[in-house]
């Protein structure tokens, strides 16, 4: 655990050169990081998504939320923007992968990267992490119950595209986390991923709560199983040692 670390509101460029605002945290001791791209859910870049970007400084890594809503509602509240939004029929998958793309280069331009780098996203940002992951050069990636990689385009969401048939374009390690309470994605749509994966011969590693439904991770919300998130973070934590070492 790192006590003290640098958490700070920040600009870069992203997609198009479009530049973004966005959420970062480092340890300050200056040894080598592996970095962390935190994509933030469909609610927007809120309060609970920075706690997350501080906790990964804390674990020893350099973490970035960029804000995908920048461009929709500059200055807004993460509310106000989330609608904007949702109201817009979400964010173009080649923007996103610009903006993660952005994240990176920004990471890795860091004194104290060690050039390897990694995602993570809930719910909508699951999604885009998995996206990230067969576009990009990632060391790896964290899926935590990304919905719509299986299953049909909501009307109103039209972006949000199912990815599931890209499975083979994966370009490297992939960690999911999912409550069998959910049904964004339901388990039957988990298994088809890890399968649809594993035929592919990806390096795929799920697991699966019981008593957990959508959200599981979420401190502040009804839906929050601590049980499920304590391992969660575990697995997680495993996970970067192992992607982001060196």
């Amino acid at each position: 655990m790192y006590d003290a670390t640098l958490a700070e509101t920040m600009y870069f460029p992203g997609h198009g050169g479009d530049l973004l605002e966005a959420y970062s945290a480092r340890p300050l001791d200056g040894a080598p990081r592996g970095g962390v791209v935190v994509i933030h859910h469909l609610p927007g870049y809120d309060r609970e998504t920075k706690e997350f970007v501080r906790r990964f400084a804390v674990m020893g890594f350099n973490a970035v939320c960029p804000n995908l809503y920048t461009r929709i509602a500059p200055g807004a509240s993460y509310d106000d923007a989330a609608a904007a939004a949702r109201a817009q029929g979400g964010v173009p998958d080649d923007q996103v992968v610009g903006d993660v793309r952005g994240a990176m280069t920004w990471l890795g331009a860091l004194s104290n990267s060690n050039g390897k780098v990694a995602t993570i996203g809930h719910c909508s940002g699951g999604r885009h992490s998995f996206l990230a992951s067969t576009h990009l050069d990632l060391a790896a990636a964290i899926v935590c119950y990304g919905g719509l990689i299986v299953g049909e385009t909501p009307p109103q969401l039209p972006s949000m595209v199912p990815l599931v048939d890209r499975s083979a374009l994966v370009r490297c390690p992939i960690l999911g986390l999912f409550g069998n309470d959910d049904q964004f994605p339901t388990p039957a749509q988990v298994d088809e991923l890890e399968k649809t994966l594993q035929s592919n011969g990806k390096d795929v590693e799920f697991h699966r709560y019981d008593g957990a439904g959508h959200a599981f991770f979420g401190p502040d919300r009804p839906a929050y199983r601590v049980e499920a998130a304590l391992d969660g973070w575990v697995r997680i934590r495993a996970f970067l040692d192992k992607h982001l070492a060196g």
